[in-house]
This record gives C-alpha cells, sequence and structure tokens, in this order.
C-alpha cells in the first residue's frame, strides 16, 4: 500500500515538474519569435524574405569564397577528406530507417514518422554565407536533420516493444517519450504502458 502511494504521488509530482517545463518551453518560443522579429523577414510562398535593407547589410558582411579558402587553416580544410565522406553513412542510416519504418510500423500500427518535418535547409537562402558556407551548412541540416528523424523512428520503437526506464538514473540524450516509460521494476507499470503502446503505437 505504501509503495504504490507513494508511486501515485511520485507521479503527480513529475507530472507537475512536466507542465511547468511545457510552459518554461513556451515563454521560451514566444521570446525567441520576439527576437526573430526584429531580424525584419518573412516566409512567402515558403521562401525567406529579408528587407531590402536586411538584405544588403548580409551581402556587405559575406565573405568572398576566394578570401574564405586563402585565408582557412589548411589543417582544416584536409579535415574536409573525413568529414564530407561522412555522408555516405548518414545516407544509408536515412535509406534504412525510412525503409525499416515503412515495413515494421504498417505491420505494428505505428504512426509514421514523417521525414520532411526533419529536413530544413533555410540557412542555404542567407545571402551573407558563401558557397562552402552554404554546403557546410545543407550538410549539418541533413546530418542532425537525419539523426533526429532516426532517432524519432527508434523511439517509437522502444515505446512499442520496451517502455521501461533504465536502472541508471542518468541517461544522457533521452528522447522526449523515455519520461512516460514505466520506472525500471516497476511490472504493473510495465504491463501497462506495453499494452497501451500496442494500441496506440
Amino acid at each position: 500500500m505504501f509503495n504504490k502511494d507513494f508511486n501515485l504521488n511520485e507521479n503527480k509530482e513529475v507530472q507537475s515538474i512536466k507542465k511547468t517545463i511545457a510552459f518554461l518551453e513556451d515563454k521560451l518560443s514566444e521570446e525567441m519569435a520576439k527576437r526573430r522579429a526584429k531580424l525584419n523577414f518573412g516566409i512567402e510562398h515558403g521562401k525567406i524574405v529579408f528587407e531590402q535593407e536586411i538584405l544588403r547589410r548580409h551581402r556587405e558582411l559575406k565573405v568572398s569564397l576566394w578570401k574564405y579558402i586563402t585565408r582557412a587553416n589548411p589543417l582544416v580544410i584536409l579535415s574536409s577528406v573525413i568529414i564530407y565522406p561522412m555522408i555516405i553513412p548518414i545516407i544509408i542510416l536515412d535509406i534504412t530507417v525510412t525503409i525499416y519504418q515503412h515495413i515494421c510500423f504498417r505491420i505494428y500500427k505505428i504512426p509514421l514518422v514523417k521525414r520532411h518535418d526533419y529536413m530544413v535547409f533555410e540557412r542555404t537562402h542567407l545571402a551573407y554565407l558563401n558557397l562552402v558556407q552554404k554546403i557546410n551548412c545543407a550538410y549539418c541540416s541533413y546530418g542532425n536533420g537525419v539523426i533526429a528523424y532516426a532517432r524519432e523512428i527508434f523511439a517509437r520503437t522502444e515505446q512499442y516493444w520496451c517502455p521501461i526506464k533504465h536502472a541508471k538514473r542518468t541517461i544522457l540524450g533521452n528522447h522526449e517519450r523515455y519520461e512516460d516509460f514505466a520506472e525500471f521494476g516497476d511490472v504493473d507499470a510495465f504491463m501497462e504502458r506495453y499494452k497501451k503502446g500496442r494500441v496506440k503505437g
């Protein structure tokens, strides 16, 4: 009886903390939106458009491709031999997790992760970036997008098959679904979440 009451109170406290975090995240989003509004840009037909004066300033500050390359640290240039080939395993990951979810998620009746939600390449429209910088930004956007996309696919997989928290209390980089998993050793909570996960995905 004590353990049951303790878990109930703990859940209420956790829910309260999560609501506070959600509230603060909303406030942060509002503040960031105010900052973005001061940069004087809008989105028209899916394209980012800056005011002419801001655009002129961007172009003035742009470092030419020649200067960017000739002033670069030679070791930085050499490191590109390691950096750019990493696109190959990233593409393989992208393809394989997409195939995986389209086959398995349909079998398990788990909602598919929308890939396009994770693929954002807005920075290539910035006038103060030269060609190499735009390529680098696209590379990073794609790499991080694929990782986030794959992470959500595996988070939904984990939620379906094993919604149990680890015994180790601090796990770096937990996905958002983790906090709703059953506590390690709590068989009743596991059975409840396992059944719920199988119904909702």
